[in-house]
């Protein structure tokens, strides 16, 4: 149980259907990015048209937009993917930064995301 009283459940990764390529989820960190809001919907709109391109190899799960201290905004960004390297290939594609890929290892959900007011 957390600290908030609710007790937290794993969510299991989904496996590809047969024939299909195996992915794993990775968080990809993008720190100060971008300048403006509006760039970072540019890019935004460049990963989306760069994911329809490799719906097997990297999927774009969702992103947060994060308010870095400098003013700039960043993103942590949540992807399936067959590889790091599909990953930085999508991201160079899509003339996006990427700072660091890590793996993940497992899933806790307390809570479900909150709903956005406005999607990209």
């Amino acid at each position: 149980m957390s600290r908030h009283g609710v007790q937290p459940y794993r969510r299991p990764c989904p496996q590809p259907p047969r024939g299909e390529a195996r992915t794993d989820t990775y968080v990809i960190l993008r720190r100060a990015g971008w300048r403006t809001a509006e760039e970072l919907q540019e890019a935004a709109a460049r990963s989306a048209a760069e994911d329809e391109q490799t719906p097997d190899d990297v999927r774009w799960i969702r992103s947060y937009f994060l308010a870095e201290v400098t003013g700039e905004l960043g993103t942590v960004c949540v992807f399936r993917a067959s590889s790091p390297e599909a990953i930085r290939a999508h991201a160079q594609r899509a003339d996006l930064p990427v700072d660091e890929i890590v793996k993940v290892a497992d899933t806790v959900v307390v809570r479900p995301d909150p709903v956005p007011a406005t999607a990209p």
